[in-house]
C-alpha cells in the first residue's frame, strides 16, 4: 500500500482509527492545542494549535507522502489525536517509523496503546517489505515509552542530543519491534 491511498478503518474496543476529514478539524484542534501535547511532539508541531492548523492538516496535510499513512484516533466519533506509519525509502525500506499522540484528557486510558497496537498489526499485514517498526520518543516522555512497551516494542537505543525542541538540543530514546 502506498502512502496517500485510502486507508482502512481500524476498530478497537477503546478507539477507531480512520481517515481524517475536514469535519474533524474542530475536535482535533481542541485536543492538540495543549502545551503538554506540544511538548511531547517533534519540532514543527505548532503551538498554539489553531483551527486553521487543524483544517490544513485534515484537508490534505495528513496525506502528504512523507507522513506515510495517517489515521485520526477517534473516541465516540471525536478525533482526539493521530497515529501514523511512515515507511522508509531506498535501502532502508524494510523499516517504518510509527508515531502517535492523543489529547491530554484521554491519557492513561489505554487509548494510545490500543491505537499503536492497531497500526502495528496493520503494518505487518499491509506492508510486507517492512520487517522493523520503530518509534523515536523524547527521553522525558515516559508515557509514550510505556505505550511502546505495552505493544511489544523494546528500547533499542538511547540517543543523547539527537533532536531539537524549542531551540534546545534534547535526548531521544528509540523503541522498535520486529516482524513476528
Amino acid at each position: 500500500m502506498t502512502p496517500g491511498t485510502p486507508l482502512p478503518t481500524l476498530v478497537g474496543q477503546r478507539c477507531t482509527l480512520r481517515e481524517l476529514t475536514p469535519a474533524d478539524a474542530p475536535s482535533l484542534q481542541r485536543n492538540a492545542d495543549d502545551v503538554e501535547v506540544w511538548r511531547n511532539l517533534f519540532e514543527g508541531f505548532p503551538h498554539p494549535y489553531t483551527l486553521a492548523d487543524a483544517i490544513a492538516w485534515c484537508d490534505g496535510g495528513a496525506r502528504e507522502s512523507h507522513y506515510g499513512h495517517v489515521w485520526g484516533i477517534a473516541v465516540r466519533g471525536e478525533v482526539i489525536g493521530c497515529a501514523n506509519v511512515a515507511p522508509q525509502q531506498g535501502p532502508l525500506r524494510c523499516n517504518a517509523e510509527v508515531g502517535y499522540w492523543i489529547g491530554q484528557p484521554h491519557w492513561r486510558h489505554g487509548i494510545a496503546t490500543e491505537a499503536l497496537g492497531l497500526i502495528t498489526d496493520w503494518a505487518w499485514q499491509a506492508l510486507p517489505e517492512v520487517t522493523r517498526l520503530f518509534a523515536p520518543i523524547f527521553a522525558w516522555n515516559t508515557g509514550s515509552q510505556a505505550v511502546a512497551r505495552k505493544c511489544g516494542y523494546i528500547k533499542e537505543a538511547d540517543m543523547p542530543r539527537s533532536a531539537f525542541k524549542d531551540g534546545r538540543v534534547i535526548d531521544r530514546v528509540q523503541f522498535a519491534i520486529y516482524r513476528p
